[in-house]
């Protein structure tokens, strides 16, 4: 998880941009979707898990939990909490890490240790958030900002309680620094609601993470206690 998001950190510190691209009609069609979808967002819950893959020992590893991610007159926010598991690989109730972003700071806190590891956005947010809250809730119009577009195709998935026709995209930063780190993000994205139900993060030395969401909730209450970092945390500024 560190990992990931000091990756995320990285491509809110860096901006270059490439030649523009026509869009296909089928991607132009997608994005449009997204602006009308993103106009309607205030927030969405769903149930998170993360397939991270090592290359170079053929490993995966496992990650699951819950994320909110909400659109305020403050801005973006976004919590998401990761449980630790078992011996045999099932989630308990007890979290192994917490993530927090205000609209201006990461925090992503460990219990056990009780180390809270705190990142600024700085004059970088909007480039920032654009990842964070990437395929939830973002409008298409910005989606083209940050990253040359590939429709793939139509592909059916399961959001958990039904089948979505979601669309398959294919991004590419427009930053070159962005895509030392990371070769592609393939996202398997709702048009109609704006909200992704599947990530593929692939970098260039073969490593990559899945990402997956279920339970999908739109625009509902948010009880964020369980996203609360501990007040006597140690905190660490990077």
């Amino acid at each position: 998880m560190k990992k990931l998001f000091t990756t995320a950190l990285a491509l809110a510190l860096t901006s270059t941009a490439l030649h523009a691209q026509a869009p296909s009609p089928q991607l132009t069609d997608v994005l449009h979707q997204l602006d009308t979808a993103s106009s309607k967002f205030h927030n969405v819950q769903s149930d998170v898990s993360y397939d991270n893959y090592t290359r170079v020992v053929r490993d995966h590893s496992i990650e699951t939990g819950t994320i909110y991610v909400e659109r305020s007159g403050k801005g973006q926010q976004m919590g998401a909490v990761f449980f630790n598991s078992t011996p045999d690989g099932k989630p308990t109730k007890s979290p192994a890490k917490i993530l927090v972003y205000d609209g201006s700071t990461l925090q992503m806190y460990s219990p056990g240790t009780n180390q809270d590891d705190v990142f600024k956005a700085g004059a970088n947010q909007a480039k920032y958030e654009s990842f964070l809250t990437l395929g939830s809730g973002g409008s298409g119009s910005d989606l083209a900002k940050a990253w040359t577009i590939t429709y793939d195709r139509n592909e059916p998935l399961s959001d958990g309680t039904k089948q979505v026709n979601t669309a398959k995209l294919i991004l590419v930063s427009k930053d070159p620094g962005v895509r030392d780190m990371l070769t592609r993000v393939t996202i398997w994205v709702d048009p109609q609601r704006g909200i992704s139900l599947k990530q593929l993060f692939e970098q260039p030395n073969g490593d990559s993470r899945t990402t997956t969401y279920s339970n999908i909730r739109l625009n509902e209450h948010i009880d964020t206690k369980p996203y609360e970092i501990s007040k006597k945390a140690q905190h660490i500024p990077h």
